[in-house]
């Protein structure tokens, strides 16, 4: 079903209107969350977890420009939030990564009958304390409605003074921008692959709609392959994108009894992962508690998996490394798919592209500067990205931890983070500003 565009600044303007709660569905979230959901549902049903948003730019003090009734209805609103008929019947009846049927009966009964859980929402600090509690299926689906809120509501705070006019001039500004990122990204050829990965951090969902849909005209469906958003997806007729997180291996890790079994724990999610896909879905995502570490001690049969992800660290140093790796095990990088996802615009992507296409198949999900690149566009640079996040912080009352190529991003206790590091094996790291 195709959609009309809208006039995004008259609806910021009245963006009262019931018409534009942030999220319009239970499906207005990334596809991975839903393999992963569909993946925890069969092998994990019963673990309790606890999420929890991270704040990692600090400095922007969250419960000093959100108010939190606002904050309470919009969640509140998620919460009473089921699956569409229309969008059940996409969910079994589409074609996703060649394959029909991506999601198991029992899985979509489930589905179609899920509430959100309650939250616990306090200020501390200046920022919120917004914690998520309860079995992991259902409360994992809580990460990306909850930042998608955080982030849009951040967005409405800084506008809420802005006239009309001043609102129309500020995004034909910022459409302007990305046209001209459109353009460069033309210029690297027709072998491009790009997807939008901008759900959880966006400006707001007409923005990313709209953001879709430059990407769709500007580039053609040869060069964007889709979103990972996928109310989005349905709605415009698009592939909808995504595999797999750091949040399995990180609960996996936590049920772990013994040092052996943490580090087994990354290698027995892939093995689960295994079991229910094939294909463009048999992405390694490796950083979780470092590349290296994981590469140096993977299993064999891994190596013959489609492709990697590179979300964290040095890319460049990151692809070289799987290109390394998939060598000393025989088989051919060229055949071999690498995304990048971490902290992408134009000019990374142009240089990644370049350096790497050729000796691998090369994919790029770009996300926050994407779908929130508002810098320098309002006085105070009031909209520019800051890097927030949920995460899953314990399961069965055991803390998590990530570790990632980038210190920079670990999460955790103290003491569990340098346990962690000696378990895996994660030596000297540099260190790299997390910007988104």
């Amino acid at each position: 079903m195709m959609i009309p565009t809208v006039d995004i600044a008259a609806r910021v303007y009245n963006h009262k209107w019931k018409i534009d709660p942030i999220v319009r569905s239970l499906i207005d979230t990334d596809f991975y969350k839903l393999l992963m959901c569909q993946s925890v549902f069969r092998n994990r049903p019963d673990t309790q977890v606890a999420f929890s948003l991270i704040n990692r730019t600090s400095r922007i003090r969250l419960a000093d420009l959100i108010d939190e009734g606002e904050l309470r209805e919009q969640l509140d609103h998620v919460r009473g939030l089921t699956l569409a008929r229309g969008e059940s019947t996409w969910l079994r009846g589409n074609t996703f990564y060649g394959k029909r049927q991506m999601f198991r009966p029992d899985f979509m009964e489930f589905l179609e009958n899920l509430r959100l859980p309650a939250y616990h929402l306090e200020k501390r600090d200046g920022q919120y304390e917004l914690i998520f509690e309860g079995r992991w299926p259902e409360v994992m689906m809580w990460e990306i409605p909850a930042l998608a809120i955080i982030m849009e509501l951040r967005s409405r705070a800084v506008l809420k003074d802005m006239g009309r006019f001043e609102l129309q001039v500020l995004y034909a500004r910022a459409m302007a921008r990305l046209w001209e990122k459109i353009e460069g990204l033309r210029e690297l050829g027709p072998d491009l692959r790009m997807a939008d990965f901008g759900t959880r951090r966006r400006h707001s969902f007409l923005w990313q709609d709209w953001c879709v849909q430059a990407l769709v005209e500007g580039l053609g469906d040869e060069r964007f392959i889709g979103t990972s958003n996928c109310l989005i997806a349905m709605r415009r007729d698009i592939e909808a994108i995504g595999t797999n997180a750091h949040e399995l291996p990180m609960v996996y890790a936590a049920l772990a009894d013994t040092d052996e079994e943490l580090r087994q724990a990354p290698y027995r999610v892939l093995a689960d992962w295994q079991e229910e896909h094939e294909g463009m879905l048999r992405i390694i995502l490796p950083d979780t508690y470092g590349s290296k570490g994981f590469l140096d001690h993977a299993p064999d049969w891994l190596a013959g998996w489609t492709g990697i992800r590179v979300d964290s660290g040095d890319p460049a140093e990151g692809a070289e490394m799987a290109i390394r790796w998939w060598q000393d095990r025989g088989e051919d990088p060229r055949d071999k798919l690498i995304i990048f996802s971490d902290g992408l615009d134009v000019a990374k992507v142009g240089e990644l592209f370049a350096r790497f296409h050729g000796r691998v198949k090369v994919s790029f999900g770009w996300g926050t500067l994407l779908t929130n690149d508002f810098r320098g566009l309002v006085p105070g640079d009031g909209l520019a990205p800051f890097s927030l996040v949920c995460k899953a912080v314990a399961a069965n009352g055991r803390p998590t931890v990530k570790l990632s190529d980038n210190p920079e991003k670990a999460t955790g206790p103290k003491d569990e983070i340098a346990r962690y590091r000696r378990v895996f094996g994660v030596g000297q790291q540099d260190r790299f500003e997390v910007v988104v």
